[in-house]
């Protein structure tokens, strides 16, 4: 036995009451995974998504972020499964994804962001009175706060203002004392333009403050882990500015993944930029699809690249580990997505 291991086994030895297999690499954890459902895809990732783990899809527009997800999610659904979608800026469209294979009866569908109508008619219920004592004024109370001589100050610095204004002229401009100015709220004008007479339908109004329709997903893809029952959710900031998605804070990612990994749902989240950091388990970068030519006149599909930026799960290629670190290389795949006259043809 050389000098050095016998070093280590009575370190080990002397730290197994408070650190057990001190100095012994702790296995590595690879996770099931779930196909995405694009073969190409697939075999980049070793078989597909982690489960249990939050994958981050970051990409421009037009970049196959959205065809990833439903491509997923269909795969989801129709091995009976329950799925969620919590749509930041309501860019689903349901007649899409149910084209894809989407069971649309076992997506749960959270549109962020609604604005509702405050000034809403609500009719009262006729079979509630209010008590007659709550109209009834209550006793004035004389003397200071009700037990000493004379009034409040304060009640009579209240009509000092309108006594002094009665005695002077109406015309002139008396400052108020002793009672605090209210300011006038000036509504500006709208004017709003002339609706078409064959105009399409105007859409549901959104929000237009992006932190609160944010914060508003946030509590939401929370109470979904916390009740359970969903395999996987899908996060979709990807309409939202970076600089909004950058202020989500790190121990909020953090909370997802530990939740992640207890009730073992997978976690989708759509961005333009990574904002996971370390609590992502899987971070793919897409590339902005170019259209194929190959048609000169007509359009017959996208062609998507997507590229492994972090991925904690993989499996190792053999069961021995190196001491050092290999070289980290680019590893990516691409993938076509046809239109139906395309593929009809």
């Amino acid at each position: 036995m050389s000098s050095a291991h016998a070093l280590r086994v009575q370190l080990e030895q002397s730290l197994s009451h408070r650190i057990p297999s001190a100095l012994t690499m702790a296995p590595r954890v690879i996770r099931p995974v779930e196909p995405f459902g694009i073969r190409a895809v697939d075999e980049l990732l070793h078989g597909g998504l982690p489960l249990g783990a939050i994958t981050e899809v970051v990409g421009p527009e037009c970049s196959g972020r959205t065809s990833l997800a439903v491509s997923f999610i269909a795969g989801m659904t129709q091995s009976g499964k329950v799925c969620a979608w919590v749509d930041v800026s309501s860019m689903f469209h349901p007649e899409s994804a149910s084209a894809s294979g989407i069971d649309l009866a076992r997506l749960l569908w959270v549109r962020c962001g609604l604005e509702t109508k405050k000034n809403a008619c609500i009719e009262p219920d006729q079979s509630f009175q209010v008590p007659k004592e709550y109209f009834t004024p209550p006793a004035i109370k004389k003397g200071l706060h009700g037990g000493g001589c004379g009034g409040h100050p304060r009640m009579e610095a209240n009509g000092l203002s309108d006594a002094i204004g009665g005695l002077l002229r109406p015309e002139a401009i008396v400052p108020r004392c002793a009672e605090p100015q209210r300011r006038l709220k000036v509504e500006r004008a709208q004017f709003s333009p002339m609706p078409a007479p064959f105009a399409a339908p105007a859409p549901k109004p959104i929000s237009s403050r992006p932190w609160s329709r944010i914060e508003q997903a946030l509590h939401v893809t929370d109470l979904l882990l916390q009740a359970g029952g969903f395999a996987a959710i899908v996060l979709d900031m990807g309409s939202v500015a970076p600089e909004f998605v950058s202020r989500v804070p790190l121990a909020t990612w953090f909370r997802y993944r530990a939740a992640a990994e207890r009730s073992q749902a997978s976690i989708m989240l759509l961005t333009q930029h990574a904002c996971a950091k370390s609590s992502a388990g899987l971070v793919l970068r897409l590339q902005t699809g170019s259209a194929l030519e190959d048609e000169a006149t007509v359009f017959t599909g996208v062609q998507y690249r997507a590229e492994v930026v972090r991925e904690r799960f993989a499996a190792p290629a053999s069961n021995v580990i190196p001491l050092r670190r290999p070289p980290q290389r680019e590893s990516g795949a691409g993938w076509r997505s046809r239109t139906l006259w395309a593929a009809s043809r």
